[in-house]
């Protein structure tokens, strides 16, 4: 029978479960830059805390005809945002990191922006635009971890699917409003 040379013998993991103890789940094995990890993570953690912010802001702020049905959807992605984001610090942690929640530089720190839209279809299109950062940025940010940090990966991997099922749902929403997805709405501010 051959050997299972791939395999770290028992006594070899052993001797190094009782190494930096202090370190919790990181071990030797861990071959990601534990620091360039966790300010990805922090990044990604800020981005979705604005993203809370901006979608429960349109919540309330959506009027018109269609509003009620649009503001429920907004508040349904502002929930599942601030699931990302407690998914991510608590990961931040794990690894031996300070989850950053400091309001002042929150926008500085993410990879969305915070734009708040003065009409529905704006609100809409900045959503969208938000989701669609947050896709690549997470892409990016997935290819980077590739085989070095699985956990992580992993859970980036469900935020990111979850992040393209909102710009579905959002782009579904543009056929409503059409004018949304041509730019002609400006958003008043931008923070």
């Amino acid at each position: 029978m051959p050997k299972a040379s791939v395999l770290t013998d028992i006594q070899t993991l052993r001797k190094r479960a009782r190494q930096h103890i202090d370190e919790g789940s990181v071990t030797a094995g861990y071959s990601a830059n534990r620091e360039v990890v966790l300010e990805l993570l922090n990044a990604s953690l800020a981005t979705e805390l604005v993203c809370v912010l901006r979608y429960r802001r349109h919540h309330f702020m959506a009027k018109g005809i269609h509003s009620q049905s649009v503001a429920q959807e907004f508040l349904d992605h502002a929930n599942e945002e601030l699931g990302h984001a407690d998914q991510l610090a608590e990961r931040i942690v794990q690894l031996g990191g300070e989850p950053d929640f400091a309001p002042a530089g929150l926008v500085g720190r993410s990879h969305a922006e915070y734009v708040e839209g003065n009409t529905l279809a704006s609100m809409i299109r900045e959503d969208l635009v938000a989701e669609r950062i947050a896709i690549d940025s997470y892409r990016d940010i997935i290819r980077y971890l590739g085989d070095q940090d699985p956990t992580t990966r992993r859970m980036m991997e469900g935020i990111l699917a979850m992040e393209e099922e909102h710009a579905d749902d959002l782009a579904d929403l543009l056929v409503a409003f059409p004018d949304a997805s041509e730019g002609k709405e400006r958003s008043t501010k931008s923070k």
